[in-house]
């Protein structure tokens, strides 16, 4: 498949473009480079002939026009987005321009090119999206594919806006649409401002380790990797209409991740100065909205496409504390951009 992808510089994105190539598909990578973009991890398909990089903002519906029509894409897969909630309360500016306009100029564009007669027979629009636009559960139940919309932050408002002009474009204009909700992700790659990257790095360096409120928040986990194979699923299978939840079948209070990473540190470093690396954990104020429960039913998904996540979460976050220890320059090279790792997200800066 041709495929173009957005946001394929982020830490999703960039599995996605990476398991892509590695299939025989082409791609085109179209990415404005803000903040949490790292051209680092598209290092092993840099110089690759099927790979292509665009730096372009979706936002500019002419390039996005422009691009389809030049590389007459069988699906583009929308992953970039503004994804946050820290920076979204914060800053909730940059999550409607990219995520709910960023997405209408590229329904846009794909509706021109249908109209014009370049999409070719099987053509797909999969936006990619988050189980966060389902607001928080509470003990029991899971979210499904028809769980009511209850967004409680302005990222996932954004996200719960972008789904729904995907739908809207879908039955208004016979757009060929997928949309898939995610639970949370994790891996290699993720920037180190979400909480995985955030503990090990505190731990490793011997200062407190950051849990919201009592840590008491369940999400469901999943490898950035059985994400990846999901979605080029969707693009290739997902009926048309459809929407598909992807998740890890992984609950875990975060308190308990986090003494999970350190427990995974505490076997690779027995001897650190401070003891064990739970002794790090410092219980912060938490962010305000905080959903106390995500947890994803993928059972749709799983039946109709025959997608199994293969990771289970023990052997995924040990995979994933060892990339980050072998990879510093990668973290170093972030932090020489500027990002310092601040604690942000209170709900302190003036509204505008």
């Amino acid at each position: 498949m041709r495929l173009l992808v957005t946001g394929g510089a982020g830490f999703i994105g960039s599995a996605v473009v990476r398991k892509a190539i590695a299939d025989g598909h082409t791609v085109m990578n179209v990415d404005k480079l803000t903040y949490a973009a790292n051209l680092d991890n598209l290092a092993e398909v840099d110089g690759h002939p099927a790979y292509q990089f665009v730096q372009a903002d979706i936002c500019d519906g002419p390039a996005m026009r422009e691009l389809f029509d030049s590389f007459l894409p069988d699906a583009i897969m929308h992953l970039a987005a503004e994804s946050h909630v820290d920076r979204s309360i914060d800053g909730p500016a940059d999550f409607i321009e990219t995520n709910i306009i960023g997405t209408f100029r590229l329904l846009e564009a794909a509706r021109g090119y249908m109209a014009a007669g370049n999409a070719p027979d099987g053509f797909r629009f999969h936006h990619i999206s988050t189980d966060e636009v389902f607001g928080s559960l509470g003990a029991e139940g899971q979210f499904t594919e028809e769980s009511r919309y209850q967004p409680n932050s302005p990222y996932s408002a954004s996200k719960a806006s972008s789904d729904m002009l995907v739908r809207a474009w879908g039955e208004t204009f016979h757009l060929p649409v997928v949309i898939s909700n995610c639970s949370n992700n994790y891996g290699p790659c993720q920037f180190p401002e979400k909480l995985i990257p955030v503990v090990i790095m505190a731990a490793r360096a011997g200062k407190p380790i950051p849990v919201y409120g009592k840590g008491e928040n369940v999400r469901d986990w999943l490898h950035v990797n059985d994400h990846a194979d999901a979605l080029l699923l969707v693009a290739q299978k997902g009926v048309p209409g459809e929407t598909y939840n992807v998740g890890g079948r992984a609950e875990l209070r975060n308190i308990d991740l986090v003494l999970m990473i350190c427990r995974e540190l505490d076997k690779r470093f027995p001897d650190a100065e401070w003891g064990k690396h739970e002794s790090l954990i410092t219980h912060v104020t938490d962010r305000p909205g905080h959903d106390m429960r995500y947890a994803v039913d993928c059972s749709k998904i799983e039946r109709e496409l025959g997608w199994t996540p293969a990771y289970d979460v023990q052997r995924g976050i040990s995979e994933t504390v060892d990339w980050y220890l072998n990879n510093q320059d990668w973290i170093d090279r972030i932090h020489n951009r500027g990002f310092d790792g601040s604690r942000i997200g209170l709900g302190q800066r003036k509204a505008g």
